[in-house]
């Protein structure tokens, strides 16, 4: 019965039965309303605690500039920037006429290093005919040490035969690539500070003019890339190689914001991390795979030599591997990830208001499982495997039971009803660790290698789960 625009009149004409269902119309209205307000009540209360409530996981010393974000090196390097001269990058202290006691100016320290050639390579080379030492060749290079930048001239000992047109030099330095000043020490103190502590290329060359050290950042940039070609490329592809032979991997996926790319500035895109397990006796070895988007075929093409069980979140493309490649994954599930669900809420309604609640009483479940499994850490394989096929079984059991029962009873709209059809949707990933001993109960070993690349605010990067 339609109850739009309904007059007085036409109300008091209305029959018993009509407004006996009118009635009924009504509660349902109101009940389907409140339900809507509820569960939108709820929604915004845990968009706020994840917005501004307090964090258990920080990532500010993580977070970079929303410039350039992770692909820094790539957005500002330019191959035809000239490679930096040294008088140019660490000029030499001069000091004022007259002036005595010390200088208190900030100064880059200059070593001199001579390089000789022993006695015998020289009677070796020139034999009885004798030698004269030339004017020693120079070769400058600059070496980084934290909090003090040194620059060294080799002296390298040039030796010409007296008799004949023969003429040797001492050994070079290792060089990373020629006529660059750049060595293994100021390298990798830069990729250190920009990649694990988050400070922007940019900051970097800052804070080395502070010190009188004058390096570009696109001279930087050029570095970090040229040292990834000719380098880090070889070590990086033997240790995937190391990793896909191993018989269990973590894995998850991040959002990051790139810059010039072909795309429009602050395009999201992915990085995905790979990783061994910790504490099990695995070498330990992280990969990062960066990608355009989330799509199934990345993970896909970065294991299709791996057979063996790929621990993750919820997110289905793994779990597409394994309907895809049955022969080849098995897909362990993260009861952390579930937990966070039900703790989401109890956080954004408070622990005296959740007191009670089917989230409280779902994270008490969980945390017994977590409990009596954490117990079996020191025993042998075969003892952990026995007492998951029985006792810890029996408590997994019970939760989705539990779980089952429930939401016969919960707006599934409502966070706690999404948290169950999440836990129910996952149930089969969820079990895998009951059936391997070597499979841990969740995959904080990725999420937490993969934290540097969370490099912005929370309000500028979105989590998908």
């Amino acid at each position: 019965m339609s109850t739009v625009n309904l007059s007085e009149k036409e109300l008091n004409d209305l029959s018993k039965e009509s407004l006996v269902q009118l009635a009924i119309s009504l509660q349902s209205s109101i009940t389907d309303l409140t339900n809507t307000v509820n569960n939108l009540n709820e929604t915004i209360k845990v968009m706020n605690q994840r917005k501004f409530g307090k964090k258990s996981e920080t990532v500010s010393a993580l977070q970079l500039s929303f410039d350039f974000g992770m692909n820094e090196a790539e957005a500002i390097s330019d191959k035809n920037e000239p490679e930096p001269e040294l008088e140019n990058v660490a000029p030499k202290r001069t000091r004022p006429k007259g002036k005595r006691a010390e200088d208190l100016q900030k100064i880059t320290e200059h070593r001199d290093v001579t390089v000789d050639i022993p006695e015998e390579k020289l009677i070796e080379q020139f034999g009885e005919n004798g030698w004269k030492r030339l004017p020693d060749e120079l070769v400058t290079k600059l070496e980084h040490q934290p909090d003090a930048f040194v620059a060294i001239t080799y002296h390298l000992a040039v030796y010409v035969a007296k008799k004949e047109d023969k003429i040797i030099r001492a050994e070079r330095p290792v060089e990373l690539w020629p006529n660059s000043i750049a060595t293994p020490s100021l390298l990798s103190s830069i990729i250190v500070a920009k990649y694990l502590n988050g400070v922007p290329l940019y900051r970097q060359e800052q804070r080395y003019n502070e010190n009188n050290v004058f390096i570009n950042r696109t001279n930087m940039a050029n570095w970090i890339i040229k040292s990834s070609e000719r380098y880090l490329r070889y070590y990086y592809l033997e240790l995937k190689k190391k990793l896909v032979e191993m018989k269990y991997i973590h894995a998850d996926e991040t959002p990051v914001l790139v810059s010039k790319d072909g795309r429009d500035s602050g395009t999201k895109s992915y990085m995905w991390v790979y990783r061994t397990r910790k504490g099990r006796g695995d070498p330990e070895i992280v990969l990062f795979d960066y990608q355009k988007t989330r799509s199934y075929e990345h993970p896909e093409a970065f294991l299709k030599d791996f057979i063996g069980t790929l621990i993750t979140d919820g997110y289905s493309s793994y779990h597409k591997l394994m309907k895809e490649h049955p022969d080849h994954f098995i897909v362990a599930g993260c009861w952390v990830h579930l937990k966070r669900k039900f703790a989401d809420y109890i956080k954004a309604l408070g622990n005296k208001k959740s007191k009670g609640t089917l989230a409280e009483k779902a994270i008490k479940k969980i945390q017994k499982i977590f409990h009596e499994d954490g117990k079996l850490d020191d025993v042998s394989k075969e003892e952990r495997l026995k007492v998951r096929e029985t006792e810890i079984k029996a408590l997994v059991d019970d939760f989705f039971d539990w779980v089952r029962k429930q939401s016969k009873y919960i707006d599934s709209a409502s966070q706690t009803g999404k948290a169950f059809t999440y836990a129910l949707n996952q149930e089969q990933y969820l079990r895998t660790f009951l059936n391997d001993p070597e499979v841990p109960l969740q995959n904080n070993a990725a999420e937490l290698s993969i934290r540097p690349f969370v490099t912005y605010p929370r309000n500028n990067i979105i989590r998908d789960e």
